[in-house]
């Protein structure tokens, strides 16, 4: 792996860079306490996600033969559709930061005889393989809660072979994704202070399209590209609406919890109402979203 402990690619001083690595232990356990819940409802992810992962696959286009990794790859979907893209005779790599998501992702494999699917643990600001050795690399709503992107934009180009693609997508703007911007404000109104803090990375760190083609720019990746793909929360009631969004919503599922009864039980009923403006004739509910697709590749 390569070294990154100095000449921080953001400019960060050591002292800064040290503070943010003693919050990852932290902030990945989070996302271990919510794999259960994801394990429970990776159709429902597989399903929701469907036109992400179909924009992914077309932009980086797995070749039978060729080796890919995805990256915080939750109960593993998108690196499933790409196993019979590759072939018996190509190889894709299920990677996670958290233990718990890595094995589920291994149990579905496994489920559908997928002899060309293995699984590691990586953390995508630190993937723990060589350079040059993939020539595929997917990331599907996992590097907006990176530390250090820049990083982890680095890291991604790296183990790219010449010529390899990568293909990612991250939530856009937040006001064009209420589905789960009215819980972050309805819990931010909550306890008084904002969802996510500062300096933490939350789903929205990377809505700005420019800058996250900049970001892999900077990574020395071409032919950097970013698209947006309509990705539209349905429901049939606030209360289902609100069941599954903070269901899988990781680091913030943790706060919810962590919660007093009465405070959580307020919270839940301002965000019922403020969502409930999305409600359609029939009285299920029509939220917009929007993802952002990113692509490029390594030169060479």
């Amino acid at each position: 792996m390569a070294s990154t402990s100095a000449g921080q690619p953001d400019g960060r001083s050591s002292a800064e860079q040290e503070a943010l690595d003693a919050m990852r232990p932290h902030l990945h356990g989070m996302w271990a306490a919510a794999a259960p819940s994801w394990g429970e409802r990776a159709a429902y992810v597989d399903e929701r996600a469907a036109p992400i992962a179909e924009r992914l696959l077309a932009l980086s286009a797995p070749q039978p033969g060729e080796r890919v990794l995805e990256l915080a790859c939750g109960p593993g979907g998108l690196g499933l559709a790409a196993a019979g893209l590759v072939g018996p005779g190509g190889e894709v790599v299920l990677s996670d930061v958290a233990q718990e998501m890595a094995a589920i992702a291994a149990a579905r494999a496994q489920e559908r005889g997928l002899a060309n699917v293995t699984t590691r643990v990586l953390d995508l600001e630190r993937i723990d393989e060589p350079d040059r050795s993939y020539d595929v690399v997917l990331c599907r709503d996992g590097l907006m809660f990176a530390l250090v992107p820049a990083r982890a934009a680095a890291e991604l180009a790296r183990v790219l072979r010449p010529g390899g693609r990568v293909a990612l997508a991250v939530w856009g703007p937040r006001e064009r994704n209420p589905w789960l911007g009215v819980v972050l404000d309805a819990v931010s109104a909550q306890v008084g202070a904002p969802v996510p803090p500062p300096g933490i990375p939350g789903p929205f760190a990377l809505q700005d399209a420019g800058a996250l083609a900049g970001l892999l720019s900077g990574a020395g990746l071409a032919d950097v590209t970013v698209g947006e793909v309509p990705v539209p929360f349905e429901a049939a009631s606030p209360e289902d609406w609100w069941a599954l969004t903070t269901a899988l919503a990781g680091p913030l599922a943790t706060l919810l919890t962590s919660l007093p009864a009465d405070a959580a039980q307020a919270l839940r009923a301002r965000a019922r109402e403020d969502i409930s403006s999305y409600r359609t004739p029939a009285g299920t509910l029509q939220i917009p979203g929007v993802s952002l697709v990113a692509a490029g590749r390594r030169p060479g």
